[in-house]
């Protein structure tokens, strides 16, 4: 009898670790990664550290594939991406070679001989995926569950306030940047006035950057430009995060703004993206302009779930996002605590077999950690295994973002820095020099 594999998207950390799962548990396995080798979105900000420290970054069911080849966990230290992936991404991938095709775009999701409007037999098709590889000719598999671990690098929001791309803002897309830029190329900044638009540790760590910069070099300027009307809770959780290497980064921003080496620029709602020679000037709806060398928009990212089109999912209206765990992760009205760990129950679609994974299964939300995805995938796959206990076993805890009261309100004035419930108090705000981190 031929058995269907599991086809798993994306071999980043998730879809490595949903492999590993797999293959403890002896299931037949096919990995679809779209770019050339493993973790292909970690590799774009390889130049960037993380603020989880090493024993959070590993999944244990990966560990334990890789220590039976003589591989140990890191124990200490916050890895950069590239150092990620050379300490564990890439050696987990090598161990598991035979179950991943890279170059392996995944361009479509079905089921076999049925679309969207189909009840008839649904449930016992296998699924159908399409996949376009680098080269040749695209082909579909068969499987008979997957897991969409492609996470959401691939769509950047845009600068538009309104979630679509300010007027201008493609026709000028070569002034702006949607990456954390490698500030070690400092020619591109030093000298220079940067613009960086968004509020969450992304944007935080391109503007501890800059500001440095601005430290040494007084003719480099930083402007962050803020959505909305107050800073609210943009400087994290400060002390009270229980990730201190992410609580650190809002400490030092703040310390760097009211230093004045960072302008601070709220209620900045791009509207519009104008081109001045090779210089780029935002528009916003209510007629400020900011003129700049570079722009940097970190604003978020989104799923993609075009190729999803032909399956029944069930997604919150706001995020995008599983409808069971959307509350727990929505910013707008997210308080202090842990999100809770999300497992196979949380995650099951009306279309049976098919679970979003990892950063994905959050939609827009933008609080996602590698150990909610480590937790994601154990059960899933536990569930796939008919192990049922095991499944529905929580074997995770979350540390506390120390922010409280979600976004607060969208066009509230009149607060001042740091007026989150959760701000850091003013004797923490002299600390080290902490790395970059996301």
């Amino acid at each position: 009898m031929n058995i269907l594999p599991v086809v798993v998207i994306g071999a980043g950390p998730q879809g490595l670790a949903a492999a590993a799962h797999l293959a403890e548990r002896n299931i037949s396995t096919v990995v679809l990664e779209a770019g050339s080798g493993p973790a292909a979105a970690v590799a774009e900000w390889g130049h960037v550290r993380l603020f989880s420290e090493w024993p959070e970054l590993v999944d244990r069911a990966g560990a334990r594939l890789l220590e039976s080849t003589g591989w140990s966990t890191p124990t200490t230290g916050y890895p950069t991406g590239a150092q990620w992936i050379a300490g564990y991404l890439a050696p987990l991938a090598a161990a598991m070679s035979d179950r991943i095709r890279y170059g392996a775009r995944v361009v479509g999701v079905s089921r076999l001989g049925r679309d969207r409007l189909v009840d008839a037999g649904r449930g016992s098709q296998p699924f159908t995926v399409h996949v376009q590889p680098a080269d040749g000719e695209e082909y579909r598999l068969q499987a008979r569950a997957v897991i969409d671990a492609s996470g959401t690098w691939s769509s950047p929001n845009p600068a538009g306030a309104d979630g679509l791309p300010a007027l201008g803002e493609k026709a000028e897309s070569d002034l702006l940047s949607y990456r954390i830029p490698d500030f070690r190329d400092r020619g591109g900044f030093e000298g220079k006035h940067t613009v960086v638009v968004g509020s969450g540790h992304s944007a935080i760590t391109a503007v501890l950057a800059l500001a440095r910069m601005a430290r040494r070099d007084p003719n480099t300027t930083v402007t962050w430009a803020l959505r909305r009307a107050t800073t609210g809770n943009a400087f994290g959780g400060g002390e009270a995060d229980e990730l201190p290497a992410r609580g650190a980064l809002g400490i030092k921003a703040k310390e760097f703004v009211d230093a004045g080496l960072v302008s601070l620029v709220t209620g900045f709602r791009v509207e519009r993206v104008v081109r001045d020679g090779e210089r780029p000037i935002l528009v916003a709806e209510d007629g400020r302009t900011l003129a700049a060398d570079r722009v940097v928009v970190l604003t978020g990212f989104r799923p993609d779930l075009s190729f999803l089109s032909e399956l029944r999912l069930e997604l919150d209206p706001t995020l995008q996002a599983p409808v069971r765990i959307a509350a727990e992760v929505d910013p707008n009205l997210h308080s202090c605590g842990s999100v809770a760990a999300t497992g196979a129950v949380d995650l099951a679609q009306p279309e049976p077999d098919f679970y979003l994974v990892g950063a994905k299964s959050y939609g827009r939300a933008p609080t996602f950690l590698a150990l909610t995805g480590y937790e994601q995938v154990r059960s899933v796959v536990a569930e796939l295994a008919g192990d049922r206990e095991a499944a529905r076993r929580v074997e995770l805890v979350l540390p506390d973002t120390g922010v409280c009261g979600g976004a607060g309100l969208f066009d509230a004035t009149g607060a001042s820095l740091g007026g989150a419930c959760c701000a850091p108090p003013a004797q923490v705000l002299q600390i080290g020099r902490i790395s970059a981190s996301v």
